[in-house]
């Protein structure tokens, strides 16, 4: 990276990301130490692909993302072909066929699907930018999302399913959607929630149920909830110190690496280790917005609307899961939770947001 480059990247995005990893870092190797046999290789492995994908970010910044609004088709259909491939070649874990096997890596293309969306999408919606005021034209933009949308739910994966629809909402909202018309959608949704409940699966529903009241099924899908809040609870203002926590060196807390690292925070760090990683995601947003205002087109705006958007979503749901404000959807926390696949698309979104920053830069010199 030339030294002109460097000095126009966005140091406070920057700081805030690289922050983020670190402490993430630390927390996995807390929650996973006591496991002797694979606790080190989670921080290894994390640690190898975050410096990998970091590598990556640097070496993507020496091209225009304008270079990306060529290729949304073409990355569409691709993300289709992807999807497919793991409902016909795909394995199983966690009760979903999620992931395709490559090597000893385990990649799950529907987190790479977002990124991929919010690219094909920007570049769909470039040219309708104030045109969507009827139904006429919001149906297609629908459709188009509603597919790969589809295909994720049949995984199954609700969770990013979920994301996918946050994407939309935050990129058509900032392409100018008519509110109305928006308004008419959510009232539709509404009506029609009653009877999705019948398409849905048990597991599902019960999901539901215990984020209603958790004692439902205190030892089955609740038990992640009340192991939870029992842990964020327990931390009070300091925290029990790492490696310290009962409920996650303990085993009570179930995925206490992945997506209720955030309840590991609570426990050992605290209300002031929780507070300094929302300060962060706070700053990791604000930033994404800001990039999105002063982008210097249209499609590095949509760009950035729609990788703040999915991060927003994603920071929201898994930190309201983790307390028990939201129901439990398996949505990892952005740069936190232990996941190749999830810290590669995160960074790279990230590398994104950057770019649109230097080019923006650029202009003003």
């Amino acid at each position: 990276m030339n030294k002109r480059l460097l000095r126009r990247l966005d140091f406070t995005l920057i700081f805030a990301a690289a922050a983020i990893i670190l402490m993430s870092l630390v927390v996995i190797g807390s929650a996973t130490h006591i496991n002797t046999a694979s606790g080190g290789s989670f921080v290894q492995r994390q640690g190898i692909f975050a410096i990998l994908n970091i590598a990556l970010a640097v070496f993507l910044m020496n091209f225009d993302y304008k270079m990306l609004q060529r290729y949304g088709m073409r990355l569409y259909w691709i993300n289709l072909a992807l999807l497919l491939a793991v409902m016909l070649f795909g394995h199983s874990a966690l009760g979903a066929q999620r992931w395709i096997q490559i090597g000893p890596v385990s990649v799950q293309p529907s987190e790479f699907s977002k990124v991929i969306m919010i690219i094909s999408l920007a570049a769909l919606l470039e040219d309708r930018v104030g045109k969507l005021n009827t139904l006429q034209d919001l149906l297609p933009i629908v459709g188009f999302v509603g597919l790969p949308f589809l295909l994720v739910l049949k995984q199954p994966d609700l969770g990013t399913s979920l994301v996918f629809i946050a994407i939309f909402l935050g990129m058509v909202f900032a392409a100018g959607v008519n509110l109305k018309l928006l308004g008419a959608f959510f009232g539709v949704g509404l009506l029609a929630s009653p009877l999705l409940w019948h398409f849905l699966k048990d597991y599902q529903k019960m999901r539901i149920l215990v984020f209603l009241d958790p004692n439902v099924d205190p030892l089955g899908s609740g038990y992640h909830i009340i192991q939870s809040e029992i842990a964020i609870g327990s931390g009070q203002l300091f925290g029990k110190g790492l490696f310290e926590g009962t409920q996650s060196q303990l085993d009570f807390l179930p995925e206490n690496h992945t997506d209720f690292i955030f309840a590991v925070v609570g426990e050992e760090l605290g209300f002031v280790g929780a507070a300094v990683l929302l300060v962060l995601y706070l700053v990791l947003l604000w930033r994404g917005v800001r990039i999105a205002q002063d982008a210097s087109d249209t499609f590095g705006m949509l760009l950035a609307v729609g990788i703040t958007s999915m991060l927003a979503f994603h920071v929201l749901v898994n930190i309201g899961m983790t307390m028990g404000i939201m129901p439990v959807t398996g949505i990892p926390l952005p740069l936190m939770s232990y996941g190749v696949s999830a810290l590669s698309t995160n960074i790279i979104a990230i590398a994104i947001l950057l770019n649109i920053y230097v080019k923006k830069q650029r202009l003003l010199f």
